[in-house]
Protein backbone atom coordinates (compact mmCIF):
# COMPACT_ATOMS: atom_id res chain seq x y z
CA UNK A 1 0.00 0.00 0.00
CA UNK A 2 1.20 3.57 -0.90
CA UNK A 3 1.19 5.34 2.41
CA UNK A 4 -0.36 9.48 1.80
CA UNK A 5 2.35 11.56 2.75
CA UNK A 6 1.68 14.77 0.95
CA UNK A 7 -1.33 15.93 0.56
CA UNK A 8 -3.71 14.42 -2.57
CA UNK A 9 -5.73 17.24 -4.27
CA UNK A 10 -8.52 16.15 -7.50
CA UNK A 11 -11.65 18.45 -8.45
CA UNK A 12 -14.91 17.16 -8.40
CA UNK A 13 -17.90 18.11 -9.35
CA UNK A 14 -21.26 18.56 -7.35
CA UNK A 15 -24.37 19.60 -9.01
CA UNK A 16 -22.29 21.52 -11.73
CA UNK A 17 -20.22 23.50 -9.43
CA UNK A 18 -16.35 23.24 -9.19
CA UNK A 19 -15.09 21.79 -5.59
CA UNK A 20 -11.44 21.36 -3.90
CA UNK A 21 -11.09 17.86 -2.71
CA UNK A 22 -8.12 17.34 -0.45
CA UNK A 23 -6.92 14.13 1.24
CA UNK A 24 -3.69 13.99 3.65
CA UNK A 25 -2.64 12.13 6.35
CA UNK A 26 -5.10 13.80 9.17
CA UNK A 27 -7.99 13.42 6.91
CA UNK A 28 -10.02 15.07 3.70
CA UNK A 29 -11.27 18.69 3.32
CA UNK A 30 -13.84 19.63 0.23
CA UNK A 31 -14.18 23.62 -0.61
CA UNK A 32 -15.64 25.49 -3.24
CA UNK A 33 -13.14 25.83 -6.10
CA UNK A 34 -10.96 29.00 -5.14
CA UNK A 35 -11.90 29.10 -1.69
CA UNK A 36 -10.30 28.06 1.45
CA UNK A 37 -12.75 27.59 3.85
CA UNK A 38 -15.19 24.00 3.26
CA UNK A 39 -16.06 21.08 5.31
CA UNK A 40 -13.06 19.35 6.94
CA UNK A 41 -13.49 16.04 8.18
CA UNK A 42 -10.29 13.82 10.05
CA UNK A 43 -9.49 10.09 9.69
CA UNK A 44 -10.24 9.36 13.72
CA UNK A 45 -13.54 11.07 13.22
CA UNK A 46 -15.13 8.88 10.39
CA UNK A 47 -12.99 5.82 11.85
CA UNK A 48 -14.76 5.85 15.04
CA UNK A 49 -18.18 7.43 13.79
CA UNK A 50 -18.18 10.92 15.20
CA UNK A 51 -18.68 12.08 12.04
CA UNK A 52 -21.88 10.20 10.78
CA UNK A 53 -23.35 11.40 14.18
CA UNK A 54 -22.37 15.47 13.63
CA UNK A 55 -23.63 15.25 9.84
CA UNK A 56 -26.79 13.99 11.17
CA UNK A 57 -27.21 16.89 13.66
CA UNK A 58 -26.42 19.17 11.05
CA UNK A 59 -23.73 20.54 12.86
CA UNK A 60 -21.09 19.14 10.60
CA UNK A 61 -17.48 17.59 11.79
CA UNK A 62 -15.56 20.75 10.96
CA UNK A 63 -12.98 22.10 13.00
CA UNK A 64 -10.05 24.37 13.25
CA UNK A 65 -6.24 22.71 12.85
CA UNK A 66 -4.89 20.99 15.40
Amino acid sequence: MTPLDKPLRREVTIDGNAYTLVLDAMGLKLAPRGHRNGVELHWKDIANGDAAIATALGAGASRPAE
